[in-house]
């Protein structure tokens, strides 16, 4: 039998509000990986798709860094931890783990490797590309619901033009990153504009 391993990667470093979610895969023996890629190369409607397939027929879990904890101990710290916590959910404990980029999270509980682009040449670490990034699209939707006015339904909290003006309209609101220096200068203008 063969031993299984975890496909590890994450979504949202680069936003200036919103979560780092990473996720863990296990893919099963002889799962169709025909359609898997990483998740930026795949259309939304294909991304949902395979996230449909993917937890339906795949052991998987995610982590969650939320924008205190990254303004706390920085974004590659947080990024690291919510790796971790993916791999802890786990229902079944991998004999190791494959992760995208250049970094192996502390305090694993199995032998890990990186793999710089591993998103588009390992098909766990494709699948934990597609959880990560549509668990964060689906996040970033229902905060679209709490704080409509800053469009996250569209950007998904990165710092687009109309994110910066709407953080200039309205200031931050819980879920930016106030460690992020445009956040901090929204937040700095929109407090002068009160005084």
């Amino acid at each position: 039998m063969t031993e299984p391993v975890c496909g590890i990667d994450e979504a949202g470093r680069g936003p200036g509000a919103g979560p780092v979610v990473a996720a863990a895969v296990i893919l099963p023996i002889g799962f169709d990986v025909s359609g898997l890629n990483d998740s930026k190369r795949l259309s939304h409607k294909k991304r949902e798709a395979l996230f449909e397939q993917i937890t339906g027929h795949c052991c998987w879990a995610v982590g969650i860094a939320e924008p205190e904890e990254i303004d706390r101990i920085n974004v590659l710290q947080a990024t690291m931890a919510a790796m971790q916590r993916a791999v802890l959910h786990l229902p079944l404990q991998p004999a190791r783990a494959i992760i995208d980029g250049n970094k192996i999270p502390a305090n694993l509980p199995c032998p890990a490797k990186a793999i710089i682009g591993g998103d588009a040449l390992e098909p766990a670490i494709s699948a934990a590309s597609i959880i990560a990034k549509v668990t964060r699209d689906r996040l970033m939707l229902e905060a679209d619901r709490r704080f409509p006015e800053f469009g996250f339904a569209r950007h998904k909290g990165y710092l687009t033009k109309d994110h910066k003006a709407a953080l200039l309209a309205h200031g931050p609101c819980p879920i930016h990153r106030f460690s992020y220096a445009p956040v901090q200068e929204a937040a700095r203008s929109y407090l002068a504009e009160l005084v």
